[in-house]
């Protein structure tokens, strides 16, 4: 079973016929602004999960459940936020204990010396038992030649992820060139990881819906002229950005940004109405050279 999310025609991912249970990490992926295909093929990989057991309890046979993925796409396009709603949707559902998110990067895993390394490696994996061990710029594993000792924690996962096949989700995620080009060099470790998924660059109606939604949950509003340089803004740096800038995090360093900027305007004005503690004007928003990605 491989999954590989593409196109952009797909049919809305759940809608009120689907017996999902409506549980908070359900209403919290649906909540997420654009990813449609990424909710759709979430929403295919659960109800075959569900279908399973299913089957399983009526004595019929079952296709195996490998839910290992791989997640590919640029910062800020979700990877992290989606892997930590599905491990609670997974325990929601009984697939997973307890549906936790493990954070790990290759100097998590590989050590300095011969044995380090899967010592290391299964410390980890005890900690990422139950839930999901999410494995952040994988290929870095395979970055240094034969001998790099990340070939060993590649192995150590394989073995465990065969040993805990029934508690225990593991996750590769990065950029999408260099995950495909990983992923090739080890033919063995691709046939472990069916379901892939692609994360899209935000365009810019969704940047700013991301925006607004960060600002309301600060408990801030824009006057309508911030709104339109807002949005101006954020045109512009669709055109203008490269691979690697940042989708969702550039938003988030701008709406934090413009949040100082709009204390630093106002710290010392007395007194202070309801609505001049919740207004963002346009003079807030920061200049783009001053924001990083």
């Amino acid at each position: 079973m491989r999954y590989n999310v593409s196109s952009a025609n797909n049919a809305e991912y759940m809608t009120a016929s689907h017996p999902f249970p409506k549980t908070d990490a359900f209403k919290e992926l649906e909540s997420l602004i654009g990813l449609r295909d990424v909710k759709r093929i979430l929403a295919e990989v659960t109800a075959f999960s569900l279908i399973q057991s299913r089957r399983s309890q009526m004595q019929l046979k079952t296709c195996p459940n490998a839910l290992h993925m791989v997640f590919k796409g640029n910062p800020g396009t979700g990877k992290t936020t989606v892997a930590r709603i599905l491990g609670r949707i997974f325990r929601d559902i009984g697939i997973l204990s307890k549906g936790h998110l493990v954070e790990v990067e290759r100097a998590d895993l590989v050590g300095e010396y011969i044995g380090h390394t899967a010592q290391k490696t299964r410390e980890m994996l005890k900690k990422s038992l139950g839930g999901i061990m999410f494995i952040d710029e994988a290929y870095t594993l395979a970055q240094g030649g034969e001998k790099d000792f990340g070939h060993e924690a590649v192995a150590t996962l394989v073995k465990a992820m065969e040993d805990h096949r029934d508690n225990l989700v593991v996750i590769l995620a990065g950029y999408s060139y260099e995950m495909e080009r990983f992923l090739r060099s080890n033919p063995g470790l691709r046939s472990r990881f069916p379901i892939h998924i692609d994360f899209p660059d935000y365009n810019a109606d969704e940047l700013f819906s991301i925006a607004i939604q960060m600002y309301a949950e600060r408990d801030y509003e824009l006057t309508s002229g911030c709104r339109w340089k807002l949005k101006n803004h954020l045109q512009e740096f669709v055109r203008q950005r490269h691979p690697h800038s940042g989708n969702a995090r550039y938003v988030r360093n701008l709406v934090e940004k413009s949040i100082r900027m709009q204390a630093l305007r106002i710290v010392n004005k007395e007194p202070l109405r309801r609505k001049e503690l919740v207004t963002i004007e346009e003079v807030d928003l920061p200049d783009p050279e001053s924001l990083s990605s």
